[in-house]
């Protein structure tokens, strides 16, 4: 997972396969796909020094959006992550789930049309991972495309699709509702897949 999200997002090449982003391979495509992807690794690189609006403005820069642009997409991405009223705080001085949010409407001022996530609410307290989640099912329902990584299962069930990866190997991909079958839960059912993928890894290193 570390390394794929990376290369989905341009940052790493990958060493063998393809990546197909809108049906085309994204090899020699990374100056085109800047524009179209946004990616918010696990340690988003805020400058803790700068206030929020700050923060933005230094993001907008980064992705060239157009002058005129720029006050209003402040609004729409500070207004909707609820940070408007700290615009004048220094980043360093947020909350851990305030910061998250303002990594999101950094991440999002150049109005992508994939977002990559890496664990997004980690560490990030209850209330403030429900938040950042209603924040990312707007999104969706605006239309926007979102690949997301986590480990809270109850995270997973909220999205359309699961992937499930262990140890660099890509499980099972489908619905939760799917991948859930008749097991009593999601959790259940990952659980156990999890030792099935664990004894075929434990059978095969004896075989060897």
């Amino acid at each position: 997972k570390s390394s794929v999200l990376p290369m989905i997002a341009g940052m790493i090449r990958p060493s063998a396969g393809a990546i197909d982003i809108n049906g085309r391979d994204a090899a020699g495509r990374r100056r085109e796909l800047k524009h179209f992807i946004g990616y918010m690794p696990q340690r988003f690189g805020l400058y803790p020094d700068l206030t929020v609006e700050e923060n933005m403005d230094f993001f907008m820069d980064v992705f060239s959006v157009p002058r005129g642009e720029r006050k209003k997409r402040k609004e729409k991405y500070l207004g909707f992550s609820n940070l408007l009223p700290f615009a004048d705080r220094l980043a360093g001085n947020l909350s851990g789930g305030m910061k998250q949010k303002l990594g999101l409407a950094c991440v999002l001022v150049h109005e992508p049309g994939l977002l990559i996530l890496d664990e997004p609410t980690n560490g990030v307290d209850p209330v403030s991972r429900r938040e950042f989640w209603d924040i990312l099912q707007n999104m969706k329902k605006a239309g926007m495309t979102l690949l997301v990584s986590t480990a809270y299962l109850d995270e997973g069930e909220k999205c359309d699709r699961l992937a499930l990866m262990h140890a660099g190997v890509l499980l099972e991909q489908n619905a939760p509702a799917v991948l859930r079958g008749d097991h009593p839960s999601l959790e259940a059912a990952i659980v156990a897949r999890l030792r099935e993928a664990d004894e075929e890894i434990a059978h095969d290193t004896f075989a060897l």
